[in-house]
């Protein structure tokens, strides 16, 4: 095949779109355009930079740290390293009430759950409920896929072994009156977590698929088929508090939903009893309890605010830059 030959069998098609014909509209911006475009989009970012600004100054947060490095910490003796079953209570009082639906978090800080071993540290045919991965767990668990005795773990890996497992009961306190104020449980962990991505091995009782050929992880003090025998549907692989710790926290300090409460928190002295189990004095880390109430724009989150405020000022400002630019250059002062 000669050049010429070669070089017709290359040439693009003779349309519009492959020799760039296509009609084109190129904007030709100008002052006139530009600088109202500016001050009409500032003003808009700083319309709703205040909007949710206010509405974030107005949800209410309670935050508490339980930690018990303070010796006038209600769970200092609860951090010793021979203390067991330890219960701490964390009085408050509450001299606004809390309205609507109220959600109780517990916090972690200096808690890595975005390193890169620790977030693969699980075995995702095994969590959707194949038994035949309760005896041969993913290579991706270990350390934490078999016990000293090489007895396979289920569930295995680092993010399940180390569940949270602080629990709390919380009491308003009447003069010499206490009522226990209900905790929902339910919906607290993503729709698709519960529908989807976890499941129960389907064996009836669920007790017979964890047989004795598996252990519970070597951090828990009950295995996975006990840690709701009270409700089918929240027991196993589908534990609502299970599905919220398997989620991932991307920031070494975060929280996690553990309850809602449902007709809000009137005013009054209210006492938390904790169960203190969980350890993070090793790794330096902290321990608190939130309660907050949302709003249209979700949590509380004054940041957002604050953005939509600094970006809608700058676009005012550059507007004003440009102003007078444009003035200065488009009519010099006369001589």
């Amino acid at each position: 095949m000669g050049k010429e030959e070669q070089e017709l069998a290359n040439r693009p098609d003779n349309t519009a779109f492959t020799q760039q014909r296509l009609p084109a509209w190129q904007p030709m911006l100008s002052a006139g355009i530009v600088i109202p475009g500016f001050v009409l989009i500032g003003l808009a970012f700083i319309g709703i930079g205040v909007a949710l600004f206010i509405t974030s100054r107005s949800i209410q947060v309670l935050e508490f740290d339980y930690t018990g490095v303070e010796q006038n910490s209600p769970c200092f003796n609860c951090t010793g390293q021979k203390v067991l079953n330890c219960v701490c209570n964390l009085d408050f009082s509450i001299d606004r009430p809390f309205t609507g639906t109220v959600f109780f978090y517990y916090g972690l800080s200096n808690y890595f759950q975005n390193f890169r071993k620790y977030s693969v540290s699980k075995d995702d045919s095994q969590l959707y409920g194949d038994i035949t991965y309760f005896k041969s767990p993913s290579v991706t668990c270990s350390p934490y896929d078999y016990d000293s005795n090489n007895q396979p773990i289920v569930p295995c890996g680092s993010i399940a072994n180390s569940m949270f497992n602080d629990t709390f009961k919380l009491n308003n306190i009447n003069g010499s009156k206490v009522d226990l104020v209900p905790l929902d449980g339910k919906g607290i962990a993503w729709w698709t977590d519960y529908n989807i991505k976890y499941r129960n091995p389907s064996i009836t009782p669920l007790k017979n698929a964890f047989n004795s050929n598996t252990v519970k992880p070597i951090f828990w003090s009950k295995p996975a088929y006990e840690l709701d025998t009270t409700d089918p549907a929240n027991n196993g692989f589908i534990n609502q508090d299970f599905l919220v710790w398997m989620r991932r926290a991307a920031l070494p300090n975060f929280r996690k939903l553990y309850r809602r409460i449902d007709k809000g928190l009137p005013i009054g002295n209210y006492s938390l009893a904790i169960s203190y189990n969980y350890p993070v004095l090793s790794f330096n880390g902290r321990k608190k309890v939130v309660f907050s109430n949302v709003s249209w724009m979700g949590g509380k989150n004054e940041f957002l605010g604050i953005a939509y405020l600094v970006i809608g000022s700058m676009c005012v400002f550059m507007s004003i830059v440009m102003l007078i630019v444009y003035a200065k250059f488009k009519f010099p002062e006369e001589d």
